[in-house]
């Protein structure tokens, strides 16, 4: 997909065994996030801000048993850019399902899932998507569970986004010129040639963004500007 941006965030189970929770032993919360992801914004604030998610439940083997209508328009969304199953579903949606799927084999203490669960950012910087899998547990067993798959679209018009990245990063104009060219998924030389300045100094600019939005690779600068 020309211009992807793609970035994993996965809560997994504590290393210890499903036992040594059921001893009752506190199992810690092992949450691996990228420390790109880290945010000041709060989540009431971003999810103001949001159109409802897409909702798609699938069985283990990636199935479709469920599709809501704006899970419908994402995959299509997905699917003009992206590669797709024969029945329809995009691949990064099925591979979503395996990844999460092959967790819970692992993990098969039910009480063990709700530590388990996915997320992927995909699409453009134009149109990300974020999506999110987890298990549902079933009491006959692994092979009756079902796989939960969220869709959010976190774009907005730019200009409102920018003006709130502005302020709460406290961005110069510069580094908000910046910012907008990675948008667009510029290199540091498209930036600097568009900017007259050299290469050094574009980044020394993105170097700047990164301490302010606390993130460590241009990746993460537009995790943290796409949340907003």
């Amino acid at each position: 997909m020309a211009g992807m941006i793609s970035v994993t965030i996965r809560t997994a189970p504590p290393k210890g065994t499903s036992k040594e929770v059921s001893q009752g032993k506190q199992a810690p919360d092992m949450e691996r996030v990228s420390p790109d992801c880290s945010s000041d914004v709060t989540d009431e604030g971003i999810a103001g801000k949001r159109i409802g998610p897409g909702i798609l439940i699938l069985s283990p083997s990636a199935q479709l048993l469920y599709k809501d209508h704006r899970a419908w328009d994402l995959c299509a969304a997905i699917n003009k850019a992206d590669s797709r199953t024969a029945d329809g579903l995009p691949c990064c949606i099925v591979d979503l399902c395996r990844e999460v799927s092959n967790l819970l084999q692992i993990w098969t203490d039910a009480r063990d899932w709700e530590q388990i669960r996915i997320k992927r950012l995909i699409g453009s910087p134009n149109r990300p998507i974020l999506l999110c899998g987890l298990g549902l547990p079933d009491r006959q067993g692994t092979q009756q569970l079902r796989i939960l798959i969220t869709m959010e679209e976190l774009g907005r018009p730019q200009g409102a986004m920018i003006k709130q990245v502005k302020d709460i990063f406290r961005l110069t104009d510069r580094e908000v010129t910046v910012v907008q060219n990675l948008l667009k998924g510029w290199t540091n030389k498209d930036i600097a040639r568009e900017l007259g300045v050299t290469e050094q100094t574009v980044k020394e600019h993105i170097k700047h963004i990164m301490t302010k939005t606390r993130t460590t690779t241009r990746t993460g600068i537009l995790v943290q500007v796409l949340r907003l």
